[in-house]
């Protein structure tokens, strides 16, 4: 479970790299160099079996004060293998041309994706290093920021990979019961969907393409599901939607929403972060999606509201800087003046490529007050301020970590700005205890997953809607499992996908037993008889019904015709309750994914025929024989209207 990084960083930060989520960079650093120093030796001189050697010796014994000792075992031996793999990186000639050209080959990589806040931080980062490389200055902060800038983008994109992959299947799986509505939008779609398809096969990402998809699939299902597709007769009122139709258009919708809400929460986390009034209003919006009264055109709205937002915060910002430097421009030269220039510059060219610089900005006003403080005490308010940042960076990806520590993180800061000294031990203490928890859940999540899929093996050969939808999960779950350290989204959309994964595993083991009960109901003869309609063979009848009996008792009309029945979606929707029907409507579901139309059969019960009512369902009648059948039920099947 490792995850790739960039090239060419010296071979002990990969260490520090991959084992960053159970403990604190600044600990593991701080390890290698006392480990490195005992062994006669620098960081940056030490060799791969050098590092093994530490791996197991140091590193191990200090990573079970966090985790497990087999969770940290198991973790340790991923690192080995790992760098075992890694040809370490050459050293650099004067100058750092070689690394430079590391950050400008991240840069070109990912410049598709112009609107990440590290993509707009690594412009910046790179044009100041290019500048400070030219004047003959050690670039050599620069270039470690921009290689870890480098590696978060290079797990975003992994983890929007997977993303990605599972919005593409469930788009391929709504095409096809879409597909025969025709028109322009199917033709769109059907577009769209061969766009990202061949995208994911490039590892490229395209969130533009996949909302647009996203978007025409709810509207087509939509028509499906409300059966605004049914053909009229010219100057034929549309007929009112029956309840269950409303009910499932209003699923459809809020599905839709919820997929909304949380794409805008991530689009714009940093102006959140920026803006505590606006997180809470998204909670307001998101305790009103849960109420069932948030609308597609709500969501809209809002994003709307967010974009102003979002550029009154770059101009608030951009004028918060030009204050600062001009503060700057009145201090005597000093070494630590010089590095808040950098800063200072970095977050000008991250403003002016349309990226929020929130923390920075907080930071330069604590370097400013720091440097108007007595020289003797500027430089050690600046690395205590420094440390504080780190801290609160590394609690952003550590499931409830930076809700812990915001209070003493505001606390230290506010001595800071005292003048004070800071003791940064504890905050990284609580900030590992959060770490190891966060370990054990990743390792119990894993579990989980392996459990899915393993039990998914058991009944994919089940036909049905939940099977496939299970099946679709499975795949995003051994995604999911394979990626390293993830962030606190990837981590909530693993959990998210766990929770629904085992909820329809639940439901095809419900289905399984309930289909068990159908067969034995039905007979083994009929049931053959049913299958050789479509040729599966008798050895298949049983796991065919088995797939969509649901253990519900349908929906009945004490109005229908008797021997009739109403089937969507594999199940009885209306009729009389009888076990031979509800085998019926799961062969109908394998004719629906056939592309049949009409179906007649017979058994020892009588004939059966079954006809597409033109939105997604199916008319079924049973008669003694066939004559009699279409005599009752003709025009029935054909119309829906029944003969007085």
């Amino acid at each position: 479970m490792t995850a790739p990084g960039p090239s060419s960083e010296p071979l002990y930060r990969l260490p520090v790299r991959l084992l960053g989520d159970l403990v604190s960079p600044r600990a593991l650093e701080r390890i290698l160099q006392d480990a490195a120093q005992a062994r006669g030796r620098t960081p940056e001189t030490l060799d791969a079996p050098t590092l093994e050697d530490i791996l197991k010796r140091e590193v191990f014994k200090r990573l079970q004060l966090s985790v497990p000792a087999a969770l940290a075992k198991r973790r340790v031996s991923d690192v080995i293998r790992e760098l075992l793999e890694t040809t370490p990186a050459p050293p650099t000639q004067g100058g750092g041309e070689q690394p430079l050209s590391v950050l400008e080959d991240g840069a070109r990589r990912f410049t598709l994706y112009f609107d990440w806040p590290e993509t707009q931080r690594l412009r910046g980062v790179l044009g100041v290093a290019r500048q400070q490389q030219q004047a003959g200055q050690d670039i050599t902060p620069l270039v470690r920021e921009g290689q870890d800038l480098i590696a978060l983008m290079e797990r975003r994109l992994q983890e929007g990979l997977v993303a990605q992959a599972q919005d593409l299947a469930e788009l391929q799986a709504a095409f096809r019961r879409v597909q025969g509505m025709g028109g322009k939008d199917v033709r769109r779609l059907e577009s769209l969907i061969a766009q990202i398809d061949e995208a994911q096969g490039q590892s490229v990402l395209l969130p533009a393409e996949v909302e647009r998809a996203r978007n025409i699939t709810f509207t087509l299902r939509k028509l499906l599901e409300s059966s605004v597709v049914q053909p009229l007769a010219s100057g034929e009122a549309p007929t009112p939607l029956d309840p269950e139709a409303q009910a499932r258009v209003l699923a459809l919708e809020q599905e839709h929403v919820a997929r909304q809400l949380a794409d805008l929460a991530r689009e714009f986390g940093p102006l959140l972060r920026a803006r505590p009034d606006l997180e809470g209003q998204v909670q307001a919006v998101r305790a009103e999606h849960a109420s069932g009264t948030v609308r597609a055109d709500r969501v809209d709205a809002w994003r709307a509201e967010l974009e102003a937002a979002r550029d009154a915060a770059l101009t608030e910002q951009r004028a918060d800087l030009a204050a600062i430097e001009a503060h700057l421009g009145t201090l005597p030269d000093s070494p630590e003046l010089a590095e808040a220039r950098t800063a200072l510059d970095v977050v000008r060219l991250t403003l002016a490529g349309g990226g929020l610089a929130t923390d920075e900005l907080r930071d330069l006003h604590g370097t400013l007050a720091a440097l108007e403080a007595t020289p003797e005490t500027a430089a050690r308010l600046l690395a205590g301020q420094r440390e504080l940042a780190e801290v609160e960076r590394a609690a952003r990806d550590v499931p409830g970590a930076s809700s812990d520590l915001a209070p003493q993180l505001a606390a230290a800061r506010a001595a800071l700005g005292r003048g004070e000294d800071v003791d940064t031990d504890a905050l990284w203490a609580a900030l590992e205890r959060r770490m190891g928890e966060a370990a054990q859940q990743r390792q119990d999540f894993d579990a989980r997953a392996d459990f899915v899929i393993r039990e998914y093996d058991t009944v994919r050969h089940l036909a049905g809607e939940t099977t496939q939808k299970l099946g679709r999960l499975a795949e995003t779950l051994r995604a999911q499992r394979r990626l390293g350290a993830m962030s606190a989204d990837a981590r909530e959309r693993y959990a998210q996908t766990l929770t629904d994964a085992e909820a329809l595993l639940a439901e095809a083991h419900a289905e399984y037993e309930a289909a068990q009960e159908v067969t034995a109901s039905f007979g083994a003869d009929a049931l053959s008889g049913l299958l050789d309609v479509f040729d599966y063979g008798s050895g298949a009848g049983g796991d065919l019904f088995g797939a969509a009996a649901s253990a519900e008792p349908p929906a009945t009309q004490n109005d229908f015709p008797d021997d009739t029945w109403q089937v969507r979606g594999g199940r009885v929707t209306a009729g009389r309750e009888e076990p031979a029907a509800r085998g019926v409507a799961t062969l109908l579901e394998q004719a629906t994914l056939l592309g049949a139309l009409s179906l007649r059969f017979e058994d020892e019960r009588g004939a059966w025929a079954a006809r597409q009512d033109g939105a997604g369902g199916w008319r079924v009648a049973r008669g003694p024989n066939a004559g009699t059948l279409d005599d009752r039920f003709g025009g029935w099947l054909a119309t829906g209207e029944v003969r007085q």
